[in-house]
């Protein structure tokens, strides 16, 4: 049973406004969006220039920095949870008329959008610069399947950082766990069957949602075969699941008791 108060408040404005307050706080941070911007812009420059002498360029690396921004975008947006359990603003969320799962939704919907926004803009940026081969029709599903992992991987976020007491044990997480979770989505090296490698990636769920950027995000120079990636199906029933698994977690852990809490 839901642990907080609950009546027949719509869910609709707590929703929204939380939403809201997430993305007035990134873009009041400037040296966030900065932030935000610049460092998949330089990682996608300096894997493409390292990794050239293998045949893999600028087009092998954007879907993979496409997953790099939602990823961390979406799990650095999550931190303000532990912040505002800090600053009490949680402890008001939580006791107020409305049902648990709205400020969740809330949460991840404002954390999912920023994600979106400089996802999209990426993907603008390589319509821009690259020879972009895929059908209007491809791009919006590719739309599609990047809002869907956003909201997985916000949802993952949030379920990682209800527990937290603090934003450095949260950052030590990232780095053993998030990281080589976008290490081993396919992002920087091609599939190679038979490989261990190749094995360990479909164990993680974010490599179906790279395998269906590259499936709609075809450029001319890209060097890869999506044959031997799995196929679009697959990979849209895997990252929905990781997305609905991801939000439900986060919902019930929500619905716990945590230090802190006023209820």
């Amino acid at each position: 049973m839901p642990t907080g108060l609950q009546t027949n408040v719509s869910p609709i404005p707590v929703v929204l406004t939380l939403a809201e307050r997430e993305l007035v706080r990134f873009f009041r941070q400037r040296n966030r969006v900065v932030g935000a911007l610049v460092q998949p812009l330089m990682f996608w420059v300096l894997f493409s220039l390292g990794l050239r002498s293998n045949g893999l360029g600028p087009a092998f690396f954007f879907p993979g920095t496409i997953a790099m921004i939602l990823l961390f975008t979406a799990i650095f947006a999550t931190i303000s949870i532990i912040e505002d359990r800090r600053e009490g603003f949680l402890q008001s969320v939580l006791v107020a008329p409305a049902p648990r799962w709205a400020m969740v939704f809330g949460k991840i919907l404002g954390g999912a959008t920023i994600a979106m926004l400089q996802a999209l803009l990426f993907l603008v940026l390589g319509w821009l610069t690259l020879e972009l081969k895929s059908s209007v029709t491809e791009v919006l599903m590719a739309v599609m399947l990047m809002a869907v992992i956003s909201v997985a991987l916000t949802s993952l976020g949030f379920f990682i950082a209800w527990r937290m007491e603090s934003t450095q044990g949260f950052h030590a997480i990232m780095s053993v766990f998030l990281f080589p979770m976008w290490l081993l989505s396919g992002s920087l090296f091609p599939d190679e069957p038979g490989s261990w490698l190749t094995l360990l990636s479909r164990f993680n769920p974010l490599t179906y949602g790279v395998a269906g950027l590259r499936h709609y995000l075809r450029f001319s120079d890209s060097g890869l075969s999506v044959d031997a990636l799995p196929s679009l199906a697959v990979c849209w029933m895997v990252t929905v699941a990781f997305a609905v698994i991801m939000f439900v977690l986060a919902w019930r852990i929500a619905d716990t008791r945590t230090t802190g809490d006023l209820l």
